[in-house]
């Protein structure tokens, strides 16, 4: 953070903030962070990659359907979560319209270990292609522990072009809340490059 006054940042941090108060709006809107990397070749490091989980960074408007065998879809049913079992899946019959359009219906979704083994059967490769492959929903997990867990975190992948943009806030957090999220998110960027 040396580069980053902390008086600029918290100004900024506070203009943003006073901003959306003054404009109010019927959702809550998200503070992105804007990082241009400059100098940097992305032919010598092609591995610049990390995710971080902040501690203050809870996004409720990033869905999530449990594609489980038949404990976790009982445990997702009784939490309200949305839910798919190996017969709904087999529903779909490989369509790429109809997993296309259930993949554009939630952010992200989680799959117990016996039918993620299944998916690129039952779905074929759409899924991976739209970079909404199912993350791993162990038995001894907690469903809503896992779902606030990918809420709350940020991925960093740098591809050719030198500009990261993540979102490390809302503006119904505090300014302080804002700055150390802020804080976290540059510091843990500085230490994925060389």
């Amino acid at each position: 953070m040396s580069k980053i006054p902390s008086d600029a940042l918290k100004a900024t941090i506070k203009g943003v903030l006073d901003g959306a108060a003054a404009k109010k709006r019927k959702f809550v809107e998200t503070i992105e962070l804007q990082v241009v990397l400059k100098n940097y070749d992305t032919q010598k490091d092609k591995r610049f990659a990390g995710s971080i989980k902040l501690p203050n960074l809870p996004r409720p408007r990033m869905s999530c359907c449990i594609l489980g065998d038949a404990k976790h879809v009982e445990q997702a049913k009784a939490a309200g979560i949305p839910c798919m079992d190996v017969e709904g899946l087999k529903a779909l019959n490989k369509d790429k319209k109809k997993v296309k359009k259930l993949a554009c219906k939630y952010n992200f979704f989680l799959a117990s270990a016996t039918v993620m083994k299944q998916i690129p059967r039952l779905l074929g490769p759409t899924m991976h292609k739209l970079g909404k492959f199912p993350t791993l929903l162990e038995h001894s997990d907690d469903a809503n522990d896992k779902i606030d867990t990918i809420r709350s975190t940020v991925k960093f992948q740098l591809k050719k072009v030198l500009t990261l943009g993540v979102a490390v806030a809302h503006v119904s957090m505090t300014e302080q809340q804002v700055y150390a999220n802020i804080q976290i998110t540059v510091n843990f960027l500085i230490s994925l490059l060389k």
